[in-house]
């Protein structure tokens, strides 16, 4: 397909949404302009709200200009480009399947709020981890235990949850990246599989950018501060 298109992300030391979406668009290799917008800061909004009718980041534009076809929320533009580029098997291919890896992507889509608040993505950086609730634990155990079924019973072809690289690893990229961040442990079917995500050169290329993000002093300790002081 010879549409243009144009993603809108936030800070990728922070945009947990903006990291699912990207790497959807990586995995199918399509080229893709890549528009990145600074989070936590006093314009942060106002930018956000004239590029997405959701308000929210990520935004996928396709065609030659911004307002020809916009897809504003990480799951519907994996599901887009899934859609859109076969050739990539961004799904699983046997339909019992797929149907697991559509229900394991939406179930991260839709849950986890506790673990979201108690462990915030901050990619490139390695922290203390805080105090967590038996409902953050129940839903650690939750996640490893669907990785470890998942991994067991669809993943030994390529080492992802279903296989190969789905939507569904899109989806728990994220939480990758917070686990270790916080170093919560893991199954060893668990380390082996945040290993091979982190590995991926799409997760190296993020990584690398928000490591740049910091060098530049984004996220800086101003905005970090200024999140805290508005709870």
């Amino acid at each position: 397909m010879g549409e243009k298109y144009k993603l809108a992300i936030g800070t990728k030391n922070w945009s947990t949404w903006s990291l699912r979406a990207w790497l959807a668009l990586k995995a199918a290799a399509v080229p893709f302009e890549e528009s990145l917008i600074a989070l936590r800061r006093p314009d942060s909004a106002g930018r956000i709200e004239k590029l997405s009718p959701s308000a929210r980041v990520p935004v996928l534009f396709i065609g030659a200009g911004e307002s020809d076809w916009v897809v504003f929320d990480s799951l519907a533009i994996c599901e887009t480009i899934a859609e859109r580029h076969p050739e990539a098997g961004l799904w699983p291919d046997d339909p019992q399947v797929r149907s697991l890896a559509r229900s394991y992507a939406a179930e991260m889509h839709s849950g986890f709020l506790a673990l979201r608040e108690a462990l915030p993505m901050d990619f490139a950086r390695q922290l203390p981890c805080p105090p967590l609730d038996d409902t953050v634990q129940r839903q650690i155990g939750r996640i490893g235990t669907a990785w470890d079924d998942a991994l067991t019973r669809c993943g030994k072809d390529g080492g992802f949850l279903f296989g190969r690289f789905s939507v569904a690893d899109c989806m728990y990229a994220p939480v990758v990246s917070r686990f270790l961040t916080y170093d919560i442990p893991l199954s060893d079917a668990g380390k082996g599989y945040a290993a091979r995500m982190m590995a991926l050169p799409s997760m190296q290329e993020w990584l690398a950018g928000a490591q740049t993000e910091i060098e530049a002093g984004l996220p800086d300790q101003w905005t970090v501060d200024m999140v805290r002081n508005a709870r």
